[in-house]
């Protein structure tokens, strides 16, 4: 994203939300840089179009779709780094994702947690 100029942000960030309003109905107010590249001009011109910038506390190499036919390492990269207040990034286009979910979110909340969405974290 530092790489783009304002008017690329803007277009490339509100095709997605035009895009996601369109299927779902939804309003983005959130926004992930790719990659977590950002600088302090990304973020202000994000903040100028509507959206709070948030980060994740864990990612994997989910996204590698050479990686994949991994579950089992999957599982316990996730599991191992569950904690209050994590933020998970999981890539949709991960097909070990797919199959391990629903394990996965059984799991957390068998520890204790529960899941929340953005608008009822707080700090």
């Amino acid at each position: 994203m530092p790489d783009l100029t304002n008017e690329q942000i803007k277009k490339e960030v509100m095709d997605l939300h035009s895009a996601i309003y369109e299927k779902f109905g939804y309003e983005m107010k959130y926004i992930r840089p790719p990659k977590g590249e950002f600088s302090q001009r990304t973020i202000a011109y994000t903040n100028t179009l509507g959206y709070k910038t948030v980060m994740w506390s864990f990612a994997y190499d989910d996204w590698d779709e050479n990686k994949q036919g991994r579950e089992e390492y999957a599982k316990k990269k996730i599991l191992d780094n569950v904690h209050n207040g994590a933020v998970i990034l999981l890539h949709g286009n991960s097909k070990d994702n797919t199959n391990i979910l629903d394990y996965c979110i059984k799991q957390i909340k068998s520890m204790g947690y529960e899941f929340k969405n953005l608008n009822e974290f707080s700090r």
